[in-house]
C-alpha cells in the first residue's frame, strides 16, 4: 500500500500543477462492518475498505494506492494508541475530491 500525499505549485503560467508523492508502507486490509456501510451510505459516503496500521506510519494523507486502485480515505479511527483504521472509497476520475 502507499499512502499518496500532494502538494501544489503553480508554474510560470498561473496553472495549479498538483505533485503526489507515493510513500510505501504496510497494512492489514480489513472487509467493511456492514453497519459502517450502510451509516456512510445514508450520507452518501461507499465505503470499501478499511486498511490497519501503524499510528506512527500515518501523516495525515487524504488518499493511498492499494492493487494499482486510488483510494480517498474517508474516516480515521483509532482504536488504540498504536494502531490507526484508515477506511476508503474509490476515486472515480478524481469525482469524489
Amino acid at each position: 500500500m502507499y499512502l499518496i500525499s500532494e502538494t501544489e505549485t503553480t508554474n510560470a503560467m498561473g496553472d495549479v500543477i498538483i505533485d503526489k508523492l507515493y510513500r510505501k508502507t504496510f497494512a492489514a486490509k480489513k472487509s467493511i462492518r456492514q453497519s459502517e456501510y450502510y451509516q456512510a451510505a445514508a450520507t452518501g459516503l461507499r465505503p470499501e475498505l478499511t486498511f490497519v496500521l501503524w499510528t506512527r506510519e500515518y501523516k495525515g494523507e487524504k488518499s493511498l494506492k492499494y492493487d494499482d486502485k486510488e483510494y480517498t480515505i474517508i474516516r480515521t479511527f483509532e482504536p488504540n494508541s498504536e494502531e490507526i483504521e484508515l477506511v476508503c472509497q474509490g476515486v472515480v476520475n478524481r469525482a469524489d475530491a
